[in-house]
C-alpha cells in the first residue's frame, strides 16, 4: 500500500475530512453508559495514566469499594511505565488518595482478554463477590473492552467509563494526533474481527463508521491494524 500519510518522504498534515472521519470513529467507541455504583472497578492498563486518575476520582465518589489495576507491559508502555502499567497506576492512584487497602494489582496481562480474565481470577482468589463491573479505560477502548468483558465474563453487568475529554483535547494531551487516530482505527478493526476469533461479542458497526475507517486506512492511518 502507498503510504498516504507521507508526501515526498515527509509526514503530511491531517485533513479536515480525516478529522471528521476520526471523530465519527471516536464517538462510536464511546459506549455512553451512565456511571453508577458497581461491585468493583477495573482500570485497564495502557499508555494513558488518565485511566488511573479517573479511577481514583470514581473511587473517591464511592462508586466501588475495590479497585483492580491490570496490566504488565507492552512495547508501547515499557519506557513510560518501567515497573508495569498496573503497578504504576496503583502508585498514581495512591498519590491521589486511594488507600492501598482498596487496590488489587494484576501485573501480568498483556492484552484486553488477559486484563479481564486475570482480573476475574484475582477477584475470585480474594473472595470478592462481583455482580457489576465498572471498566475504566482509554476513551477509544470503551467498546472493545465492553465486548471483551461480555464474552469472557458474561455473568456480570458491565459499565464503561473514561475521562470525559474530546478527541481534539485527547490528541493534544497525547502529543501525536496521527498516532491516536491510528490506534482508534486499530481498535475499530479489532471490534469487527475479534468476534470471529472468539475474543469478544459482536458489536453492530454502522456503515458510515466502516466507511470512515476504510478511508482512513487508505489514507495511511494503518500502523495499528491487524498484521501491521
Amino acid at each position: 500500500m502507498v503510504d498516504g500519510a507521507r508526501v515526498g518522504g515527509l509526514r503530511r498534515g491531517i485533513t479536515d475530512d480525516e478529522r471528521r472521519d476520526a471523530a465519527l470513529i471516536w464517538d462510536y467507541h464511546l459506549m455512553g453508559h451512565e456511571v453508577r455504583p458497581c461491585s468493583v472497578g477495573i482500570g485497564l492498563g495502557s499508555h494513558d495514566l488518565g485511566v488511573a486518575t479517573f479511577a481514583a476520582e470514581l473511587h473517591r465518589a464511592e462508586l466501588f469499594p475495590v479497585l483492580v489495576f491490570t496490566g504488565g507491559n507492552s512495547p508501547k508502555t515499557a519506557a513510560r511505565f518501567p515497573r508495569g502499567e498496573a503497578v504504576q497506576y496503583r502508585e498514581h492512584a495512591m498519590a491521589l488518595g486511594v488507600p492501598d487497602s482498596a487496590i488489587l494489582v494484576e501485573p501480568h496481562a498483556t492484552n484486553t482478554g488477559q486484563n479481564i480474565a486475570l482480573s476475574r481470577g484475582l477477584l475470585a482468589e480474594r473472595a470478592v463477590a462481583v455482580e457489576t463491573v465498572l471498566l475504566i479505560c482509554k476513551p477509544y477502548m470503551q467498546r472493545r473492552a465492553f465486548a471483551t468483558c461480555r464474552k469472557l465474563w458474561p455473568e456480570v453487568d458491565v459499565v464503561c467509563a473514561s475521562q470525559p475529554v474530546s478527541l481534539a483535547d485527547y490528541a493534544t494531551a497525547f502529543g501525536d494526533e496521527r498516532l491516536v487516530i491510528d490506534m482508534m482505527v486499530g481498535d475499530l478493526q479489532r471490534i469487527i474481527e475479534y468476534p470471529k476469533l472468539g475474543f469478544a461479542i459482536e458489536q453492530q458497526v454502522p456503515d458510515d463508521v466502516r466507511r470512515a475507517c476504510d478511508r482512513l486506512v487508505n489514507a495511511g492511518f494503518d500502523s495499528h491494524v491487524l498484521g501491521s
